[in-house]
């Protein structure tokens, strides 16, 4: 589980400074690395940081219901 959380931690980072360059540059680097934005391996990378946050979700919730402290375990 460990392993999951910490993959979809860095996909999350990749979307994060993805949306941060197309805020502040209007530069896509996914869509630039992997062929333009409608190339399936751009879609593939998209969808996967969708699914990484949702599936971080489901730690976040435990976090918050089991209490403080738990939150530090990365």
């Amino acid at each position: 589980m460990r392993a999951i959380n910490i993959i979809t931690l860095i996909l999350l980072i990749i979307g994060g400074i993805n949306w941060g360059l197309m805020g502040l540059a209007q530069f896509d680097l996914v869509a630039t690395l992997f062929g333009g934005p409608d190339s399936a391996l751009s879609r593939i990378v998209y969808v996967l940081v969708g699914l990484s946050a949702l599936w971080q979700l489901v730690p976040l919730f435990q976090d918050l219901s089991g209490g403080e402290g738990r939150l530090d375990r990365y």
